[in-house]
């Protein structure tokens, strides 16, 4: 995998673990949503086959329409235990009842995987997944959430994000796309080159956040879908600085329309007020807000620098790996992804929570 360390080779063993050393130490899983057809059978199979340079344990959902193929799935798979192991160590398993049965009995091997990949057929929405590997104990104590992956099918993308849905039904493609960390753009051989330009233009208006990875025949450049940490907390640090230039204001503001809105400003937040926003803001809005992240400067707290991300309602809020540098500006930084979202509001509500002299 090149320009990437080995998803192992970055822990010490000096000293009292960091933050950063605990979570090296837990095994990366990335998520992969996508829609039937999009290549995730082939990513899976090119994974489990073709390379050699990572060993993974791919975790099949087979709640969705489709199990691998069966040239890979010969033998009966009665229970997690029953796992396929393949040449290039590698492993494979279906999950047939409760996810966190299968990565409980995973846990006793999950040294022998740099990652493990979970394979979400047809499930828009990851939040139950990212929820139960973050509260649940035998879960963080072993694994972390470490990407999520929407595989796109370039031929057919634009028909799925186009589908009118019946009133108050999700569109699970608009979902899947404003979830993702990563986008991997698949089938660009069926495409031209004026359809691709467009094509991923639409996609950084719903999400702005995830980059895009261009492939064909699902053949993904691994070392940058697994172990990359682009669900960690401090991943707003990478976004695009133009992302939070307010841009001019589209005036259409559809109810089904999902988009990004990135905001900042100076100045000290006051740690009560913010609370309480986020608090009225998750109440309120959490089903219609699919990615949350922020970078915020508090009043009181010296130069602790504090970040942010969540999805829906699950919110992991904590002091960045660094504090604010000497002479580094103090911009708070806010991103959201989501439904229905207006940036005035947004940017009014948030400055309210500046702190002032006067208190």
């Amino acid at each position: 995998a090149k320009g990437l360390p080995h998803p192992k080779s970055n822990q010490r063993d000096n000293g009292p673990a960091t933050m950063a050393e605990q979570a090296a130490d837990l095994t990366p899983i990335t998520v992969v949503t996508g829609f039937l057809g999009a290549g995730k059978t082939t990513l899976v199979n090119y994974i489990l086959k073709e390379q050699n340079e990572w060993k993974i344990a791919v975790l099949e959902n087979e709640f969705g329409e489709v199990s691998i193929d069966d040239g890979l799935v010969a033998e009966s798979m009665d229970a997690p235990e029953d796992l396929i192991s393949l040449d290039n160590g590698c492993v494979c398993c279906s999950i047939r009842g409760d996810l966190i049965r299968t990565l409980g009995q995973l846990s006793k091997r999950r040294k022998d995987f740099d990652a493990i990949l979970l394979e979400t057929t047809g499930m828009a929405d990851p939040a139950p997944i990212v929820y139960t590997v973050q509260t649940n104990p035998k879960m963080s104590d072993n694994y972390r959430i470490d990407s999520i992956v929407c595989l796109a099918d370039a031929k057919h993308v634009t028909q799925h994000l186009d589908e009118k849905k019946p009133d108050g039904a999700v569109n699970e493609a608009l979902q899947q796309v404003a979830f993702a960390d990563k986008i991997l753009l698949n089938k660009l051989d069926l495409v031209t080159e004026e359809e691709k330009k467009t094509l991923k233009e639409r996609l950084k208006s719903i999400n702005k956040f995830a980059s895009i990875i261009e492939t064909e025949r699902s053949h993904a450049p691994l070392d940058q879908i697994l172990a990359v940490n682009s669900f960690n907390m401090e991943s707003i640090l990478e976004v695009d600085p133009n992302f939070f230039s307010s841009e001019e204001e589209k005036p259409e503001h559809r109810a089904d329309l999902v988009q990004s809105v990135g905001i900042q400003f100076g100045g000290l937040l006051h740690a009560q007020w913010f609370n309480m926003f986020m608090m009225d803001l998750l109440r309120e809005r959490a089903a219609d807000l699919y990615r949350t992240k922020g970078l915020l400067s508090f009043h009181g707290q010296g130069d602790t620098k504090f970040v942010f991300q969540g999805v829906h309602e699950q919110i992991n809020f904590g002091p960045a790996n660094k504090p604010w540098g000497k002479d580094e500006e103090r911009v708070n930084k806010f991103v959201f992804i989501g439904k229905n979202l207006n940036r005035k509001e947004l940017t009014k509500s948030l400055m309210e929570c500046l702190y002032t002299d006067d208190e």
